[in-house]
């Protein structure tokens, strides 16, 4: 959770355990279009109880990671739950994250299809960096240091994005960006009564 390898980690995090399962934002909506604000104030109980809110609702919609601002908070907080395709989990959250830029002999773009939990149902191909370095603080402002590759790189990435309001969407074109809103107007309600189902499942 600290950006320390450990053997094993509960499959349901206590984060879940702790945590209410909030409203994700969808696309259309201001706060996922302007960058999050910094978080100065760190060991509080709201910023706790935020970040277990945002593991809760992650688990609710199957999703690999979210933003803060995906949850409706203007702040820059990611956590993530995922299993990358060596399948190493990855459990964790991160403040005020900055990415390191990797050098271009070091850097290779990977071609994956991409959802979002606030673009409700479409995939498309995006092209990412398989390696990403991201520095930031844990919850009580202590320094982290995370390294992704291949699919967690992805995920960081993504989730770096959001905190600086832009979408995968952004990187697509015009056509591409279309086609991918027309199949979310086709499929969130089915999205949206899986998530409620899930939810309610969890006893959230």
């Amino acid at each position: 959770m600290r950006g320390i390898p450990v053997d094993s980690y509960p499959r349901v995090p206590p984060e879940v355990e702790r945590g209410a399962v909030r409203r994700i934002t969808v696309v259309g909506e201001e706060v996922l279009r302007r960058p999050c604000r910094e978080v100065t104030e760190f060991g509080t109980a709201a910023l706790a109880q935020l970040v277990d809110d945002m593991f809760a609702t992650n688990q609710a919609a199957e999703g690999a990671a979210l933003a803060a601002n995906q949850v409706g908070v203007d702040l820059r907080v990611f956590v993530w739950d995922m299993t990358d395709e060596w399948g190493i989990r990855h459990v964790g959250h991160i403040l005020n994250p900055v990415l390191d830029e990797i050098p271009a002999d070091q850097r290779r773009l990977v071609e994956e299809p991409e959802g979002c939990l606030s673009v409700p149902g479409p995939y498309r191909v995006v092209a990412r960096p398989d390696r990403v370095v991201a520095r930031g603080q844990d919850l009580d402002g202590n320094p982290l240091v995370i390294e992704g590759r291949g699919y967690f790189a992805r995920c960081l990435r993504h989730e770096t994005d959001h905190l600086n309001g832009q979408l995968y969407l952004d990187r697509l074109s015009g056509r591409e960006r279309k086609s991918a809103l027309r199949e979310m107007a086709a499929s969130q309600d089915r999205v949206f009564a899986r998530r409620a189902a899930l939810a309610a499942a969890m006893g959230k």
